[in-house]
């Protein structure tokens, strides 16, 4: 799948360069230009690295702002590729819980019960892990 060149450009901006200059205008209101240019001094094996992890912070402020203001423009929707796999490739895969157990009879009203019983209370620890 091949990447819109805008998108690519707005992602290398937002993970980047965003972080990078919020990390150089910080070093320039502590301690001036000075500030900056000592991340150059050749003690750092990467001092863009390094502005880049001092941004970063902030960098995530600003993109959780903009997802407020439109949602995917701070940090952008990464495209995937959803396939559905076939049974043949599945076969060594466990099945999920509920498609394990069998269904109730519905002769039996107890069985019944059970499994509504169990079904209430995984929608009550869901519900507990959501709120």
């Amino acid at each position: 799948m091949a990447a819109d060149p805008l998108d690519s450009l707005r992602l290398a901006l937002m993970q980047d360069v965003l972080p990078v200059g919020l990390a150089v205008v910080e070093r320039v209101r502590k301690g001036g230009p000075a500030e900056v240019l000592a991340a150059f001094d050749g003690t750092s094996a990467d001092p863009l690295g390094q502005l880049r992890e001092e941004g970063e912070p902030a960098a995530s402020q600003v993109r959780e702002n903009l997802d407020r203001f439109q949602p995917g423009l701070g940090n952008p929707v990464m495209k995937v590729e959803v396939r559905d796999v076939g049974a043949e490739e599945g076969q060594g895969a466990t099945p999920p819980a509920w498609e394990a157990a069998p269904p109730p009879s519905p002769a039996d009203p107890a069985e019944l019960l059970a499994a509504l019983e169990r079904i209430e209370a995984r929608l009550a620890l869901l519900q507990s892990r959501l709120g």
